[in-house]
């Protein structure tokens, strides 16, 4: 999969979960731990060459994480 495969609000999301990962100094293992899947998971999600998604699931526990709507 090519960034070009990704939508822009898929990007925008991935990049927006980035930030705020960063933003609390998470690292992806302690954000994967709170979300409950694999570190290499998440890794897969932020990578542009990764073919892996955020959920409507996994979106909605960020929020409760990020403390956001």
């Amino acid at each position: 999969m090519d960034i070009a495969d990704i939508s822009p609000i898929e990007q925008f999301v991935i990049d927006k979960v980035r930030d705020m990962r960063k933003e609390r100094n998470l690292t992806q293992r302690d954000l994967a731990y709170q979300l409950d899947i694999d570190q290499s998971f998440l890794a897969a999600i932020e990578s542009p060459k990764g073919r892996a998604k955020y959920n409507l699931n996994l979106l909605n526990e960020l929020a409760k994480i990020f403390k956001c709507s």
